[in-house]
């Protein structure tokens, strides 16, 4: 079986959003970004799915974030699944938008520094360990392969 999911993580003035998403499927409750499971018209198009999640968890809209950049695409096979994850990343530019409220759980502003420090899915923080340290300087897309180690990160692109 194959699980394809995305997430989205918001920046703005040094801190990033995050779910505290409870109620989940595939996680227990943990701290992860706004993102969900691809309807079956999303398949070929993670973007159309981590817009759908993100407006129907916030109610944040294409209009009110910057660029939104793919940066990770990552592997794990868990539960006897495939799970392949689609990691987006965008600034928030309409800082008038309440996003307090949410169906799946708690949102909060994070300061950057201590992002890390929050219970997350495994794959979801060796993403964001990696993005913080490397990632977030450069305009690569990654792909990343779950070990027992943590997960190996290599830039993808044509050859």
């Amino acid at each position: 079986m194959l699980r394809n999911m995305t997430a989205i993580y918001i920046m703005f003035k040094n801190k990033m959003l995050l779910l505290y998403r409870v109620g989940s499927r595939v996680v227990q409750p943990s701290w992860c970004g706004i993102g969900g499971h691809f309807e079956k018209d999303e398949l070929n198009d993670p973007k159309a799915c981590v817009l759908r999640e993100l407006f129907e968890e916030t109610g944040i809209t294409e209009n009110d974030i910057g660029t939104l950049k793919l940066k990770y695409i990552a592997l794990r096979m868990k539960n006897n699944e495939i799970r392949q994850n689609y990691y987006y990343f965008t600034e928030l530019h309409n800082t008038g938008i309440d996003i307090n409220k949410c169906d799946e759980g708690t949102l909060e502003w994070v300061d950057i520094n201590e992002v890390l420090d929050r219970e997350m899915p495994f794959t979801a923080k060796e993403c964001l360990r990696h993005y913080l340290s490397i990632g977030k300087d450069d305009n690569k897309l990654y792909a990343g392969v779950t070990t027992e180690n943590g997960v190996n990160f290599i830039e993808l692109k044509e050859f």
